[in-house]
């Protein structure tokens, strides 16, 4: 059985890498998503995964650790720090863990949950723009930082493969 749930935060660049990194997860795509609240752009990933492999509590505890959850920087139209759900059952999942997980981060979070309603999605030459490109100063400064993270904080959800990248 196969799930999936689109998230936003920073640059998608990150957010593909990150869950890219993880076991359970079958597959991510990388672009830009609309909600039905609004209709604007922002940069996200759809993730697919396995929930008998790593849940969507998991997915989510790792996107708001993995970003700038409590950040409301003047940027969060184009990267909007969200969930969108695909399914009434699967926000009301979403919006309770994010609650639940509040009491983890000292400044309130900005994250929220949002209806998914459409995907673009980047262009070839930015996707899995991180594993391509590891040595790229943005990766070095931006992306590596993340993984690094997840290795120590999340480390026995990473898939093994891509664990020495």
């Amino acid at each position: 059985m196969r799930e999936k749930v689109a998230l936003g935060g920073g640059c998608h660049w990150c957010t593909e890498a990150v869950f890219k990194s993880l076991k359970g997860v079958v597959n991510v795509k990388q672009g830009y998503v609309s909600s039905v609240e609004d209709d604007a752009y922002s940069e996200a990933v759809i993730v697919y995964f396995d929930p008998g492999k790593i849940t969507l509590d998991i997915l989510i505890e790792i996107h708001l650790y993995t970003h700038k959850s409590a950040s409301n920087h003047t940027m969060r139209t184009k990267y909007r720090s969200a969930v969108y759900a695909f399914s009434k059952d699967q926000a009301d999942a979403s919006k309770a863990i994010i609650n639940r997980l509040q009491s983890h981060f000292e400044k309130p979070l900005v994250t929220k949950v949002y209806g998914f309603k459409n995907f673009q999605s980047s262009r070839e030459s930015l996707l899995d723009y991180y594993y391509k490109n590891p040595s790229k100063p943005f990766c070095k400064m931006y992306i590596h930082p993340k993984l690094k993270l997840l290795q120590d904080q999340f480390s026995k959800y990473i898939a093994k493969e891509v664990v020495s990248k």
